[in-house]
């Protein structure tokens, strides 16, 4: 019996495909004051150095949004930048990611030929009204050679620690070496004046490196990181890792969730489990899974997984799925949010035949 029900479904922000361009990285939160918001990136093209992040709301639960415009419209021309959401217990709410400089119109961000990342840098931005207003980005210095994939919210603790990782990438410069075997952990205890910075996830296979970590705390204050394992010649994957710490800054060893997925979205249970989303673009049944599991000391401790959202195709055009064909996935990025003990919402990205934008499903899970 499916563990998840699909309640219903919709757009969060819809293009039509004459349009053009490409909408990325929805994320959703529930504000305290009962609302959710949203945060998605449009750009003109895949792979364009563009994005421009935008917000809507929803006061019906994610059933219909109100869309508001780009969070910095005067930025947009200078910078591009891929933030993500999250909520701190108090209230306020944070984003956190990357923001490139555009030097030409139209440029890319993305050089085939290093399978690197435009040097970007990380930032963080916060508002204490509900995303009405946001501080302008603030620069978290970059602490490993490399650029940083960082498309995970800030994870910010009961206890006040603010926890932040990403993926090192390489860069347009060929000849700087770059360790990508690890997941980088950032972690400040004085919001965001000082930080320091570990390794959350550790792959040991010759050749493997991390992509689309996340991190979260769980129920019992413990944090968990998970996030994409692929092998960086063959382009090949592994089951997602992951890795447990009970401060946030001492990692245990990295081990296998038993998930053959893509990239990962984490979302906590009150019982002391947590939801795993997952993208499946050529193991299985092609679309979006999640996971349920109960991690504990070198156990993912995995209870239950299914495809809970099918796609009509993996590719725009037919290319064969792996990470080196990012460029022509046709959805992605599932990030989840916990409405109540039993609803979840799941935001994604979506390029298919009836349209383009963010997409959510609401699921009502079922233990019995």
């Amino acid at each position: 019996m499916a563990v998840f029900e699909i309640i219903n479904e919709g757009w969060i922000s819809r293009r039509r495909l004459e349009e053009g361009g490409r909408t990325g990285a929805p994320n959703c939160v529930l504000t305290s004051g009962g609302a959710l918001i949203c945060t998605y990136i449009i750009q003109s093209a895949m792979g364009s150095n563009d994005f421009v992040p935008h917000l809507a709301r929803s006061h019906d639960g994610g059933v219909t949004w109100q869309q508001y415009g780009p969070i910095w419209p005067d930025l947009a021309a200078a910078w591009s930048i891929l933030v993500t959401g999250s909520r701190a217990p108090n209230g306020d709410l944070y984003l956190f990611g990357s923001r490139c400089p555009i030097d030409v119109p139209e440029e890319t961000f993305w050089c085939e030929e290093t399978q690197g990342l435009k040097q970007n840098e990380l930032v963080w931005s916060r508002s204490s009204d509900d995303g009405a207003t946001w501080t302008e980005p603030a620069v978290i210095p970059m602490p490993v050679a490399g650029a940083a994939e960082a498309p995970a919210p800030m994870c910010v603790s009961r206890n006040g620690r603010w926890l932040c990782c990403y993926s090192p990438y390489n860069t347009f410069d060929s000849s700087l070496t770059v360790d990508r075997s690890k997941a980088v952990i950032l972690v400040s205890d004085d919001e965001g004046q000082t930080w320091q910075h570990g390794h959350m996830l550790s792959y040991h296979e010759p050749e493997t490196g991390s992509a689309v970590a996340a991190v979260t705390e769980l129920s019992d204050g413990r944090f968990l990181g998970a996030g994409w394992h692929l092998h960086l010649a063959d382009k090949q994957d592994y089951p997602n890792g992951f890795a447990l710490s009970n401060d946030g800054w001492h990692w245990e060893p990295t081990g296998s969730t038993g998930v053959m997925g893509q990239s990962v979205g984490l979302a906590p249970l009150p019982d002391g489990r947590v939801l795993m989303s997952f993208t499946q673009r050529k193991h299985a049944e092609i679309g979006i899974g999640i996971a349920v599991a109960s991690p504990e000391s070198g156990d993912f401790g995995l209870q239950h997984k299914e495809i809970v959202w099918a796609a009509e195709r993996a590719m725009e055009h037919n290319s064969s799925g792996d990470h080196g064909d990012w460029l022509d996935f046709a959805f992605g990025m599932p990030a989840l949010t916990l409405l109540d003990a039993d609803t979840v919402l799941m935001g994604f990205w979506l390029h298919q035949a009836d349209g383009r934008g963010a997409r959510y499903v609401r699921l009502r899970m079922n233990d019995s």
